[in-house]
């Protein structure tokens, strides 16, 4: 069938009479879903042993990395340090070395922590507006005027390709249909529907993805609807796991499982278990992550009366967190900013410690590494 008469078969999910009445099999996710909420519990129990201030700095580094992903996988970069700084002076987190960010930087920040810090209030017209606003403070998209902090009143297509030869992926709700759709969807994102949160944040994040209710940051702002009842699903502000990253890794699949979707008849099955999937596996790395901090917490547990250098205390940070390459005292020197002689004596001392040990592989160059604890 050639591919012109082929998309004119198919119907938009919108197309369909009570399109929002989603269905979905049990059965197809019923698996998924135990493993999900699972993992959630049991990375909130760990988080839950930890002192506060490393509770505070997962929290920042989540966050941080929630807002700076969200953006990239839009094809927007964003300023780590102006990102950390600018979540950190909302929070109230002392860090050193805050630097100024800019009202871009700024305003992504907003929408996320309005988002996950205040995940109790209601979603509005009114709220959501205020995201969009927050995200384009300039009323540009790059050189592009937009409506913003509004519903777009003009019609929406998702197009590639070069000028003459563009591929149109997706052609959203008329914008006449805008105001009815939102308002339906907020009615029932805000009502205590009997399902659960983690499906309901899957289901929002698909509902407002068809609707494409703004003239740009539709993706961003359904990725913080997400993030918003995935808090409410954890019960807590404290975010220990970051949906956005895990999405721009599985971009691909990301944009085809949203592509073959909005086909649909009413059926989600297929997004509910690719959602799910992604989440599982950012828990999945949440929990590696956590792992560094549970060994570095005890070791320091282990060692709270041992004698160390702010040197050797640097660089021992340094390895619990994870750096590239073999630890050697070139790179010691390097990192503790001293002489190769003063970067052996600290090996040394660590090593009569017994904290540090040589590696077995010898060769041209000697290797350290931790000993067990």
């Amino acid at each position: 069938m050639p591919q012109q008469l082929f998309q004119k078969v198919l119907k938009y999910i919108y197309e369909y009479k009570n399109w929002t009445d989603f269905t979905w099999r049990e059965t197809a996710i019923n698996a998924i879903f135990g493993e999900v909420r699972n993992l959630q519990g049991k990375i909130i129990g760990q988080m839950n042993t930890l002192g506060f201030a490393t509770k505070e700095e997962a929290t920042l580094s989540t966050l941080t990395l929630d807002v700076i992903k969200s953006s990239e996988i839009e094809g927007e970069k964003l300023d780590y340090d102006q990102v950390r700084s600018s979540i950190a002076r909302r929070l109230g987190i002392n860090i050193g070395g805050l630097v100024p960010a800019n009202r871009n930087v700024e305003g992504v920040v907003e929408m996320m922590l309005d988002a996950t810090q205040n995940y109790q209030k209601p979603l509005t017209n009114k709220r959501l507006f205020g995201w969009h606003s927050a995200l384009f403070p300039t009323g540009h998209s790059g050189m592009l005027k937009i409506e913003v902090g509004r519903y777009r009143s003009g019609e929406m297509q998702i197009v590639s390709g070069a000028m003459g030869k563009e591929k149109v992926h997706y052609v959203a709700i008329p914008a006449n249909r805008v105001k009815d759709e939102m308002d339906k969807f907020l009615k029932w994102f805000n009502d205590n529907f009997p399902i659960d949160p983690v499906l309901k944040s899957a289901i929002a994040h698909f509902w407002i993805i068809i609707i494409h209710p703004f003239d740009d940051g539709n993706g961003r702002i359904a990725r913080a609807i997400s993030d918003l009842m995935l808090a409410r699903a954890d019960k807590t502000t404290e975010r220990y796991y970051s949906m956005s990253s895990q999405i721009l890794v599985e971009r691909k699949q990301y944009y085809e499982i949203l592509q073959k979707v909005q086909y649909s008849n009413g059926d989600i099955t297929d997004w509910l278990d690719w959602f799910l999937h992604c989440l599982k596996n950012s828990l999945i790395t949440t929990e590696a992550t956590l792992q560094k901090i549970l060994r570095k917490n005890e070791f320091w547990k282990i060692h709270e009366n041992t004698e160390f250098n702010e040197r050797q205390r640097l660089v021992l940070n340094k390895i619990f967190d994870g750096f590239d390459g073999k630890l050697k005292s070139s790179k010691w020197a390097k990192i503790a900013k001293c002489s190769p002689d003063t970067a052996l004596r600290d090996i040394k001392d660590l090593i009569d410690k017994g904290i540090l040990r040589q590696e077995q592989q010898g060769g041209r160059s000697t290797n350290y590494e931790l000993a067990d604890f």
